[in-house]
């Protein structure tokens, strides 16, 4: 293969294959939209998180715009954000009197009346003595925020009988999530409880809150208090389900990532901002989760300031922070962190009948046989060394591939009907595909027709390529060239590089006119608008695991593939070959 013929490839069909292009939404996606609920099973959510708001409830020195700005903007986002959760980290008051706490109390009507979950705490400045620990009775802080005060919230589940623990179980990403709100001080009773609670929730991840954890040891670490120890110790440490945990009560902001007794992460983050300008503007911190980038982006900001039409000069630098302890990213495997308490659930294989949708000419299981199941004769044969193996996609119908090592392949059997297809009214083709982490093989193949253009008639381009093949080039990036029934040259379509490491769903379809290529379910960028009808034929047979030019094998595939399917029609997203469990769910 010469890098002359592959460097024409690269810019083949300019003119007859130009890319379809994706139009960027109109400027009225880039409004707001206000209000709304948050969707639970959107993979992408926010918690947020208040910290110390004493110093704006102060006797009469105080002012309780900020934090009414702060709780309306938390309303006014939970659609737009996916806003699950509030959590406010203590010291919600400065001198913990009546007045004050009435104050405040009347500030979280707002979100009562809305029904927004949420939770407090006891902070050391809520209390009249903050010597005392959860035992202490009855204060005005558990007269307005005790346990009644939750009675129609949707996601208070219950407190330790003192009143002063609380927890939580908002649903986000499809799943149930714990916040567990301790008290400044927790005694014997308080911890036990708090067991118990973990105890009987063993398969929830949870957001542990407190008042006191964490202090700035220096350069944005945090170190852990005199308490925090004995809150790690007793607590945290030896109780896997906790991964994140927040306080409040200290400045300036600080960060850690602290190892637990089953060797796994829990970040420890202390977020408070009353030393700043206004008492911090009832300053908030939202917490970005994203399951699918496997990370929690962490943003800070004051949503009073953002609604001033005009700002003083202390005021702008106040906005929004963006210091390496405010504004940061949390990367986390939210399924292999949660593997050890709620292992995932993968589907079990299904058989093969539940895959041979309408229109299905071929479908084979690769690592289980060579048979085509489809029951049309599409049979396969071996060239040289392949390897089984039981790794899949998890959403794939069977669970087993085949390894293919840069030497082997498969062909279909001669006088195999699939040979001659030339799918006049459309086709799909799929499979589950995974690179290896060394992957360097461009330009080797995943299904190539081992017939050149030249053998079907075609003149254009350079008919020595073959008649069509789903290749992979450099980055492992996908490759889809064929040449159609009705032009004389090469359609192509280009995917854009994939990880190694991962499996993949590839899936190529026509709908009798245009050819678009997915990779789990995503359209790609680059597929021809030019009309590209059927795949022409020469009635030679189809490679599996290898690339071919002019009739000669040139490069076997240095990869896996698993299930693989073609049918004679184009499918819709809806009907790709994976799970009945992922087809329910719409997971890909």
């Amino acid at each position: 293969m010469t890098a002359s013929r592959r460097s024409f490839l690269l810019g083949t069909g300019a003119a007859a294959a130009a890319a379809a292009l994706v139009t960027p939404g109109s400027a009225a996606a880039d409004i707001v939209v206000q209000g709304g609920r948050p969707d639970p099973e959107a993979r992408r959510f926010t918690l947020a998180v208040i910290p110390d708001t004493q110093y704006m409830f102060d006797l009469d020195r105080g002012d309780p715009a900020p934090l009414k700005a702060t709780l309306q903007y938390l309303i006014d986002h939970q659609r737009s954000e996916n806003i699950v959760f509030v959590s406010h980290l203590g010291d919600l008051v400065e001198n913990g009197r009546q007045s004050e706490i009435d104050d405040i109390s009347e500030r979280f009507e707002v979100l009562d009346r809305r029904r927004v979950g949420y939770s407090v705490l006891a902070g050391n400045h809520d209390l009249p003595d903050s010597r005392t620990d959860d035992q202490r009775g009855r204060t005005p802080y558990l007269d307005r925020f005790g346990p009644q005060r939750f009675r129609h919230s949707p996601t208070f589940r219950g407190s330790s009988a003192d009143g002063y623990n609380t927890f939580h179980v908002f649903r986000a990403a499809g799943k149930e999530w714990l916040v567990l709100a301790l008290d400044w001080r927790m005694s014997a009773k308080g911890f036990e409880w708090a067991r118990s609670v973990l105890k009987q929730h063993a398969k929830l991840p949870v957001i542990l809150t407190t008042h006191e954890l964490v202090y700035d040891g220096g350069d944005g670490v945090a170190a852990m208090s005199d308490y925090g120890h004995k809150l790690w110790d007793d607590l945290i440490k030896d109780n896997d389900q906790i991964f994140l945990a927040l306080n409040g009560h200290f400045w300036p902001p600080a960060r850690a990532t602290l190892r637990n007794a089953a060797g796994n992460d829990v970040h420890v983050h202390i977020t408070n901002y009353q030393d700043r300008y206004y008492g911090g503007g009832a300053m908030i911190r939202l917490y970005h989760f994203d399951l699918d980038r496997k990370t929690i982006d962490v943003r800070t900001l004051s949503p009073w300031l953002v609604g001033k039409r005009t700002l003083n000069p202390l005021e702008r630098k106040e906005i929004e922070l963006t210091g390496p302890v405010d504004r940061f990213s949390v990367p986390i495997d939210f399924e292999q962190r949660f593997a050890r308490f709620d292992p995932p659930v993968l589907p079990t294989a299904q058989p093969a009948r539940d895959v041979l949708v309408h229109g299905t000419v071929a479908y084979w299981r690769l690592g289980e046989g060579l048979k085509d199941l489809s029951g049309n004769g599409n049979d396969l044969t071996q060239t040289g060394t392949l390897t089984a193996s039981d790794d899949h996609h998890r959403f794939a119908p069977s669970h087993r591939s085949l390894f293919f090592g840069k030497s082997g392949y498969l062909t279909t059997v001669d006088g195999a009907p699939l040979n001659r297809q030339t799918f006049e009214r459309g086709y799909t083709i799929e499979l589950f595909l995974k690179l290896p982490k060394d992957f360097n093989h461009p330009w080797c193949g995943l299904f190539t027709k081992l017939a050149p253009g030249s053998a079907a008639g075609k003149t254009g381009d350079d008919p020595s390529e073959p008649i069509a093949t789903l290749n992979l080039a450099g980055g492992g990036s996908l490759q889809w060239a064929v040449f159609p029934r009705n032009l004389p040259g090469l359609s192509t379509n280009w995917g854009h590089e994939m990880d190694y490491e991962t499996w993949w769903h590839v899936a190529v379809v026509n709908d009798g006119v245009h050819t678009t290529m997915y990779v789990d379910g995503s359209p790609l960028l680059r597929n021809p608008s030019t009309p590209a009808r059927g795949i022409s034929t020469a009635g030679d047979p189809w490679l599996v695991g290898a690339y071919a030019y002019d009739k000669v094998v040139e490069k076997s595939l240095h990869g896996w593939i698993g299930d693989m399917r073609v049918v004679n029609r184009p499918l819709d997203r809806s009907e790709f070959m994976r799970s009945k469990a992922a087809r329910t769910s719409g997971t890909d």
